[in-house]
């Protein structure tokens, strides 16, 4: 099995290679691990102090992970922070972020690639956020007595390691010295196959997304233009091609008393031509607009990545992208904002849409005419909207402290005996 491991990693970095001229986050994937080594040591070489290591695998991995970045930079002000991604999605948007001493790309999975990383890194404490299970990095962790946890994980009884077939991969989640679950459910299924080593200490997310929604709002002057005539907004995130057959209709009947602000997943020309179509003449690019030009606009549409956490303070209303294609986007962000969450039908693998749709904060629809439907049922009844606004805010704020709990289980030797210690 680790022989089939190793050929699907392989394979995948060739087939990357093979479509890199044709796509864009191929290229930077590949292009980002040119050389990668050597630049690394090259960044390290003359620092000796002590570093953490997290990894994210992407931009929405690294959100999650960020409260207790934050954290472990207040808790050890002495160690560097080493973050790595393995998307071209969290490096190139992260890859500046402050709160990192180091960003790189993490080298694909090998023993060779991860005695080498780890060598340069020297990490006293791995943290991996949520996913990404790679086993030659586990093992090399292991081997050099380095802590290895992984933080705001969530498992199905679906998945590969509880399968009868699983065993190499129930291997890989044996290496770690600690896993923190989202919930309940996921510490049974890993007890359930011989894993102990496991605390519920639930969704950093909701850390991230109540900070955010509690902060001082960052200056959005054009944002602000747009919605200064406080007329109803409705705010769509992670916006894919799947989602514009429901979505288009429900703009263009509301286009007369309503503003939208829409942020597509991907900022390609031909998805944003896409959109403008849906509201010929009454849609305005970010990049391209005046605060005259947005006054005149019925729908702000976002072209760049980054800004969509900021946005959702200006809505009263959310829908939230990828639930009519591969799957539902982030949408505790908007919830951290008490705006009543609208989202296609895949939402089952996520535990907070299903939560929220149970307290009834959210909506899952199959169509244009099930999201009129729901959609007007709060548009036309104020007192529905503001009931739902009370539960969201109750919802988050509730959910909140993963970070504590997780920082108070990582102790270095020197201090009280906590789960994980590592070296000082």
């Amino acid at each position: 099995m680790r022989f089939l491991y190793s050929l699907g990693l392989s394979l995948y970095a060739l087939l990357l290679r093979l479509v890199a001229p044709f796509v864009p986050k191929a290229a930077a994937w590949v292009a980002g691990r040119e050389g990668l080594l050597p630049r690394i040591g090259q960044a390290l070489a003359a620092d000796a102090a002590p570093r953490l290591w997290v990894h994210c695998a992407s931009l929405g991995e690294f959100e999650q992970g960020r409260p207790l970045i934050e954290g472990l930079r207040q808790q050890y002000p002495t160690h560097k922070i080493v973050l790595t991604f393995f998307s071209p999605s969290g490096y190139e948007v992260r890859k500046g972020w402050p709160g990192a001493d180091y960003v790189f790309y993490l080298p694909l999975d090998s023993a060779a690639n991860a005695h080498e990383f780890v060598r340069l890194v020297q990490p006293r404490l791995a943290i991996f956020v949520k996913y990404e299970f790679w086993y030659y990095y586990l093992r090399e962790l292991r081997e050099q007595g380095v802590p290895a946890v992984v933080v705001a994980a969530i498992f199905r009884p679906s998945q590969i390691f509880f399968r009868p077939w699983g065993g190499f991969f129930r291997k890989i989640l044996g290496q770690l010295s600690h896993i923190f679950t989202q919930n309940e459910a996921s510490a049974e299924l890993l007890r359930g196959i011989g894993l102990a080593r496991v605390t519920v200490a639930g969704d950093t997310r909701f850390d991230t997304v109540a900070a955010t929604a509690l902060a001082p709002a960052r200056p959005l002057p054009l944002a602000e233009a747009f919605v200064a005539d406080g007329a109803p907004t409705l705010v769509a995130g992670s916006i894919w091609p799947e989602d514009l057959p429901a979505l288009a209709p429900l703009l263009r009947k509301h286009a007369r008393a309503m503003r939208f602000i829409l942020a597509p997943h991907e900022v390609s020309e031909a998805h944003l031509q896409e959109i403008e179509a849906a509201l010929p003449g009454l849609t305005v690019r970010y990049s391209r607009a005046t605060p005259l030009a947005v006054a005149d606009a019925r729908l702000l549409l976002i072209d760049n990545v980054g800004m969509l956490s900021q946005l959702y303070r200006f809505g009263r209303f959310a829908y939230i992208g990828g639930a009519f294609g591969a799957g539902l986007h982030n949408t505790l962000e908007a919830a951290a904002f008490g705006l009543p969450v609208f989202f296609g039908p895949r939402y089952e693998r996520f535990q907070e849409a299903i939560e929220l749709v149970e307290l009834g904060c959210a909506f899952s629809v199959a169509s244009a005419r099930q999201l009129e439907s729901a959609f007007d049922r709060l548009y036309y009844n104020e007192e529905a909207r503001l009931k739902v606004q009370d539960m969201s805010l109750e919802y988050v704020h509730t959910h909140a402290g993963a970070t504590a709990r997780i920082l108070s289980q990582l102790r270095m030797k020197n201090e009280a005996r906590r789960i994980i210690s590592f070296d000082s």
